[in-house]
């Protein structure tokens, strides 16, 4: 027992040995530094050390985005990100399914047809039920209710088209450009509207809802723009300096569809060709717009 302790001081005795780091110059042995030191300093020192590069690592992993460049680490709020996306999109999975379902019975009801089973839709429903309990559900109060006033309104449905006006003097035109009538319609000339002439860079507007069908250039008329309306009606702006609509748009009265100018080899000064057509004839427009 004595001779392990004995052993032990003198491990630890030769730990605490003092040695000398000297370093000299080596042409005139002169002493440059000097260091005292131990086995003991030095195994100090260097566990030390190597305790503050690992807490330095650390340090810079944990609060800095340096991290994420780390093979197989993700930034935890990304992942928080894509976790609550999930969970959003399962959610709307289910509210379409089921409202998918409750517009089909809808439109099954309008058409006068039993849907089966209705789907109840509104702010109370249990969106959160599964699709297996969707033929759970039966048909409700409100859904025999809309049926009896679906098919009491039908029956005194007199089903009447877009077309149904045979007098379109009954429609209020917009006015789509304010001037002095320099030529009027004359079908027999072949001259099928009339030139109203108005102050420069004046904007062309629409007479009617429509949908722009034509936007283009054409050499006798220049820049032309035409627009489909309801009751079968076209009307159509000629000799535009500038067309400010393009083919599938969706106009409303009033709207600047255009800008007056004089574009096209058939002119003589800046004006709008106006014309409107039903049914594939050519109308007086003067008979119905106040210009």
């Amino acid at each position: 027992m004595e001779e392990k302790q004995s052993k032990k001081r003198r491990i630890f005795k030769k730990l605490k040995n003092k040695y000398r780091l000297v370093i000299l110059n080596d042409s005139t042995f002169e002493e440059r530094f000097s260091y005292r030191l131990s086995p003991l300093n030095i195994f100090i020192s260097f566990l030390i050390g190597m305790l503050l590069i690992i807490s330095l690592v650390v340090v810079i992993i944990v609060f800095t985005p340096l991290r994420e460049s780390i093979p197989g680490y993700t930034d935890v709020n990304l992942r928080r990100d894509l976790t609550a996306m999930v969970l959003k999109t399962d959610s709307l999975e289910r509210v379409i399914e089921l409202n998918n379902q409750y517009l089909n019975n809808v439109n099954m009801i309008l058409k006068g047809e039993d849907p089966g089973e209705l789907i109840d839709t509104t702010v109370n429903a249990d969106l959160t039920a599964s699709p297996n309990n969707i033929a759970s559900i039966r048909k409700s109060k409100e859904d025999s209710l809309l049926r009896e006033y679906v098919q009491r309104e039908d029956s005194y449905s007199l089903n009447l088209s877009k077309d149904s006006p045979s007098d379109i003097s009954n429609l209020l035109f917009f006015t789509p450009l304010s001037g002095s009538i320099s030529n009027q319609f004359n079908a027999k000339e072949k001259h099928y509207g009339i030139d109203v002439v108005a102050k420069k860079n004046e904007a062309v507007k629409a007479i009617l809802n429509g949908t722009v069908i034509f936007a283009e250039w054409t050499v006798e008329t220049g820049y032309v723009i035409q627009i489909q309306h309801d009751y079968n009606l076209t009307s159509i702006y000629k000799h535009n300096s500038v067309l400010l609509k393009k083919v599938g748009d969706v106009v409303k009265p009033g709207e600047a569809i255009a800008i007056v100018g004089n574009s096209g080899e058939l002119t003589t000064g800046p004006h709008l060709h106006f014309e409107l057509w039903k049914n594939g004839v050519a109308q007086d427009p003067s008979q119905y717009i106040n210009f």
